[in-house]
């Protein structure tokens, strides 16, 4: 097991959603916490939540996406805490739009948060993981990590990334003490629908369809999903898949990796 009691993790997104949840079921377990968002007020309110647990908390106001702040980042969390055993890279956005509708910058943004944070903050805190005796990079991709649905290519795309991105950096660090996660949430009850950016000139109705479609595959309590990755985490799982949707879809593209959507297709329109 992967005993979190006593060491130090850090996690961002955790302003609200999956991130809070993770950090409350860390907190529970007596994990000290760097707490990072750019929602200072939200952020604020988690700490707050947490404050019973007893356990060490410091908050940061912290944009994923700037370089400069994140390469930092690791002497705010210092300046606070003794050391760093757990990175949860957790915070991400959200973009609606088939590849023509949406734009390079747009593109470029969602990678920013979504793909280039996980790799500048396991960058930034692997000198301070490679100093605890037992660490912890876990990195959140989701289901559409494993399937790509039309509609997603760039929030796809990044998920992707960061699987493969996890999975062979695992390989590197097999020989060290830090361990690699990557997790898979399904459809979590979060706000991440109706934050989720849409492409300029898209009409409203349809505007309103897509969020309709998102939110109504969005129904594991964020509370569930934190339990569900921290028992991952514990149990030093190399890939988490987080509630029965992801676990299904999981097996559906195993047995038809190139066909998928073809069954898929018809039933999430049905």
């Amino acid at each position: 097991m992967f005993k979190v009691q006593g060491r130090t993790a850090v996690v961002t997104g955790a302003a609200g959603g999956i991130g809070r949840a993770i950090a409350a079921s860390l907190a529970r377990r007596g994990c000290h916490l760097a707490l990072a968002d750019i929602d200072e007020a939200a952020l604020q309110s988690t700490a707050a939540e947490l404050a019973a647990a007893r356990v060490q908390i410091s908050r940061h106001h912290l944009d994923v996406s700037d370089r400069a702040a994140v390469a930092a980042f690791p002497q705010r969390v210092m300046a606070q805490h003794s050391g760093v055993d757990l990175l949860i890279n957790n915070a991400g956005v959200a973009l609606l739009g088939t590849f023509e509708q949406v734009s390079d910058a747009d593109f470029e943004w969602l990678f920013a948060v979504n793909f280039w944070a996980v790799v500048r903050m396991t960058r930034a805190f692997l000198p301070l993981l490679q100093k605890s005796d037992d660490a912890r990079i876990v990195n959140m991709s989701s289901l559409f990590g494993l399937i790509a649905p039309p509609g997603q290519t760039a929030y796809a795309a990044s998920k992707f990334a960061v699987r493969g991105f996890s999975e062979s950096l695992r390989h590197e660090l097999g020989s060290t003490r830090i361990g690699v996660t990557v997790v898979h949430p399904g459809g979590v009850a979060t706000a991440i629908a109706k934050s989720a950016r849409l492409p300029q000139g898209i009409p409203e109705d349809e505007a309103a369809r897509r969020l309709k479609s998102f939110e109504s595959f969005l129904r594991l309590p964020p509370e569930a999903a934190g339990e569900i990755i921290v028992r991952g985490i514990e149990n030093r799982k190399a890939r988490i898949l987080v509630g029965a949707d992801a676990k299904a879809l999981a097996l559906v593209e195993r047995l038809m990796p190139v066909t998928y959507w073809s069954l898929l297709g018809r039933r999430l329109k049905a």
